[in-house]
């Protein structure tokens, strides 16, 4: 996943990172794996990624209105929030 923080939401966004959204994605089932903050240069501010046991549990979490209530939650803060579902592969992967 990658967005942007919204100006001026920077603080409430953290809190809910951290209060709201990493916990929810584990009640989800879905394991943060990492989260890189760009503090130079272009692209997305915020890149995260999670992962789960296997693609169709990945496909049926992101079909849930648990899922959508969690990212409408979440686009309160950022902008440009887009996602993609890739196969795992042990390495670093974008």
């Amino acid at each position: 996943m990658e967005w942007d923080i919204r100006s001026g939401q920077e603080q409430a966004y953290f809190e809910f990172v951290v209060q709201e959204f990493a916990p929810g994605l584990i009640r989800l089932g879905l394991q943060p794996t990492e989260a890189w903050y760009t503090v130079y240069g272009n692209g997305p501010q915020i890149l995260t990624g999670a992962v789960t046991s296997d693609l169709d549990t990945m496909h049926r979490i992101l079909l849930t209105d648990d899922w959508r209530q969690l990212r409408d939650r979440l686009l309160k803060y950022v902008a440009n929030f887009t996602h993609k579902v890739i196969q795992a592969s042990g390495r670093f992967q974008l």
